[in-house]
């Protein structure tokens, strides 16, 4: 018999799928056993892969952290081990830029076991109370935060996805060059634009994740709408939780939806395991078309085939979860992957939600910010 084991996230979104595979499979493969851990939502972010690598022979990863993987060679090229038309279907099928996200270097380092971007959320029932319709603008989102009805996740990771948001959707990407993380004229109006949601927000959300704020929104009768989080179909599925949500695309900014930033999970073979046969082959079967489809979706995970999101069995269960979020994550922004990125991610949303909660200088906080990403594009280098 031979052990692999996993590490994953703490949700049953992170856990349940892939408990639900490693037992199929082991079912399959009886000379193989393969148990998952999982860790919080902030130190699946935060945990470095390389340390992870050396006591786990499969991992669930945030894509930011692909380049760092394949820099320091801790996790396995996939495109290498997995056959040519495998890889192939997992490209054609990938949902938005997913498949992309764990390309470093021509090869791919992570298969694309689970996509997600923000998308907003609604407890119609509220709503409907109210006699409120689901914000369709950015300006019906106003109107509803000034209610004292909106929520979204203020913690500092989350804040600086959401300032990313806010810079695509005002026509802008952040880092298309390597002086500035965006221009000083769109970085000055996306931060303000920021603020002033983030000033009609109950302040408690500035603690929150997103499955913490979906947690309030049903389990409380405060919070009728979630403008941008990153989606969790969990919540969308009867019975889960004591109340219901509902998800959208995002409102539209200037005549046109707002593009959030690509969030999803790989799941990555460590280079240290003594397994690496029986590690691929259980990669190779969890991200299998079929597999997505049922037995990884079934058990509250959050696919990242697209086939998976194109099935209408799984739309039935979850209120069109899939369906009505999709075009979202097709037009979600790719942050960058770079092996030193992860330094500005872990400072720079401390910045962005010091200035949501405190206001301030945006110029000063917009330095603050490129002064962070040149610290991280010489950690690339090191």
């Amino acid at each position: 018999m031979k052990l692999l084991k996993g590490i994953t996230w703490n949700h049953t979104r992170g856990l349940l799928p892939m408990t639900a595979t490693a037992q199929r499979f082991t079912e399959l493969n009886p000379e193989i056993e393969i148990t998952w851990e999982k860790r919080s939502l902030q130190e699946f972010a935060d945990a470095s892969i390389e340390d992870l690598a050396k006591r786990f022979d499969l991992l669930v990863i945030d894509h930011p952290w692909t380049g760092f993987g394949a820099h320091t060679k801790a996790i396995l090229p996939l495109s290498d081990y997995l056959p040519a038309d495998y890889i192939q279907d997992q490209e054609i099928n990938t949902v938005g830029k997913s498949y992309g996200s764990y390309v470093f270097s021509n090869k791919l380092w992570a298969l694309p076991i689970d996509a997600a971007t923000p998308v907003a959320a609604a407890r119609l029932d509220i709503l409907e109370k109210k006699g409120i319709e689901v914000p369709q603008t950015y300006d019906d989102l106003l109107a509803l935060a000034k209610k004292g009805l909106a929520a979204f996740a203020g913690i500092p990771v989350d804040v600086l996805m959401s300032f990313y948001m806010f810079c695509c959707s005002l026509g802008e990407a952040p880092f298309q060059t390597e002086e500035k993380v965006i221009s000083p004229q769109k970085g000055k109006e996306a931060l303000q634009m920021f603020r002033e949601l983030a000033q009609l927000i109950d302040p408690e959300n500035f603690n929150r994740n997103p499955i913490q704020v979906y947690e309030a929104m049903v389990n409380s009768d405060e919070i009728a709408y979630c403008p941008f989080a990153y989606g969790y179909s969990n919540y969308s599925r009867a019975g889960y939780s004591k109340n219901l949500l509902h998800f959208y695309d995002l409102v539209k900014l200037n005549n046109a939806p707002m593009i959030s930033s690509l969030g999803g999970t790989g799941l990555a073979v460590s280079s240290f395991s003594k397994h690496i046969p029986e590690a691929i082959r259980y990669a190779e079967f969890t991200g299998s078309s079929h597999t997505q489809q049922h037995i990884f979706a079934d058990n509250g995970g959050q696919p990242g085939h697209l086939q998976a999101w194109k099935n209408e069995r799984l739309n039935s269960i979850t209120n069109n979860y899939f369906k009505n979020t999709l075009p979202a994550l097709q037009r979600a922004f790719l942050r960058p992957r770079y092996s030193g990125h992860m330094h500005f991610q872990d400072h720079a949303g401390d910045v962005v939600r010091n200035y949501l909660i405190n206001g301030g200088n945006e110029d000063l906080v917009l330095e603050e910010m490129n002064a962070l990403y040149a610290e991280s594009l010489k950690l690339q280098h090191s």
